[in-house]
């Protein structure tokens, strides 16, 4: 049997690709290129998938959408501006 999973990928600090499997529990791993990451990404999804119940309950994603926010300056550095009085 095949079942597709989709993997969610960020760059962190270090510059390493980090991927996460949402269909999946604690399934994450780590590469420093996207080779690197799906390699190591499908080894876990293996681990995973030896205790996982691949019944039709898991959560199926939907979609996937951007949204943009405006975010307003810092005045300093962990100070935000704002227009409430300041007590």
């Amino acid at each position: 049997m095949k079942k597709d999973f989709y993997v969610i990928i960020e760059k962190d600090e270090n510059g390493y690709f980090v991927g996460e499997v949402p269909q999946l529990r604690a399934c994450y791993a780590q590469g420093r290129t996207i080779d690197e990451l799906m390699k190591n990404i499908r080894e876990v999804i293996e681990l995973a998938l030896q205790d996982e119940d691949l019944s039709d309950d898991q959560p199926k994603i939907f979609d996937i959408k951007k949204i943009t926010i405006h975010v307003t300056s810092h005045t300093s550095k962990g100070q935000r501006t704002s227009s409430y009085p300041q007590e």
